[in-house]
């Protein structure tokens, strides 16, 4: 498993807990509004690397202090040995929020049987019938394995957040729509809006929402997502 960051401190990236954020490298989805393109497509990779070791040896001594642990990406699930890192970051005491774009069910499934998440945070990228638009991969069979992530989820009885990036270029207020009566449930629906890092991967024909544009998406999805809010 490549790590290609680790922030020592969040308090905003984990709900509740004080914790640090691994970034795994590599991606199976090209999204054009990908802000981490130097973590997703190997030739914008600047070639740093830290040693799962260096992380451990931060979480050791950080034991008492720090609650949680953020492993986001790039994709996690991608990397099998996934599984043995969150056991021994288990192992250590924390807590563990894993960010992903679900398009791994069944290593989601693996991870929640061995109880090694306590909090998931899942991409959705698009309304079913427009998934490829926004994630660069054929869109159907995606969104099919996105909804069993999904599914898996609500079984799981452990707390999820779901989250979407609106952009203008890819999002129409229909697709708004049909992504929350799509996702239709009680958990908290994150929008957000899509913002220019520096780092997207193909930035052509796209930017941002206005602010009331941005309110009045929101209150689309609110129709079918009653927890549905903007964050900033």
């Amino acid at each position: 498993m490549k790590i290609g960051g680790l922030q020592k401190l969040t308090l905003l990236d984990y709900p509740g807990q004080i914790a640090c954020i691994v970034f795994t490298k590599g991606c199976n989805f090209r999204c054009p509004f990908c802000q981490n393109a130097g973590l997703v497509v190997p030739e914008r990779d600047d070639g740093y690397e830290v040693d799962k070791e260096e992380v451990f040896s931060y979480l050791e001594k950080r034991r008492g202090m720090l609650e949680g642990v953020v492993v986001t990406g790039g994709e996690p699930l991608i990397w099998p040995e996934l599984d043995r890192f969150l056991a021994r970051v288990k192992g250590l005491g924390y807590r563990v929020k894993l960010d992903t774009n679900g398009s791994f069910p069944e290593h989601l499934r693996k991870l929640l049987d061995q109880k090694l998440l306590d909090y998931v945070a899942m991409d959705i990228k698009q309304a079913p019938g427009r998934y490829g638009a926004a994630c660069g991969l054929p869109g159907q069979e995606i969104a099919r394995k996105a909804d069993r992530s999904l599914r898996l989820l609500r079984a799981s009885g452990i707390p999820f957040e779901l989250r979407t990036t609106l952009v203008r270029g890819i999002h129409r207020p229909e697709d708004v729509t049909a992504m929350a009566e799509w996702i239709a449930g009680p958990e908290p629906y994150y929008l957000q809006s899509y913002v220019d890092s520096g780092q997207i991967l193909a930035p052509e024909g796209l930017s941002a929402f206005s602010e009331e544009e941005l309110r009045e998406l929101t209150a689309l999805a609110g129709k079918f997502c009653p927890a549905a809010v903007l964050r900033r």
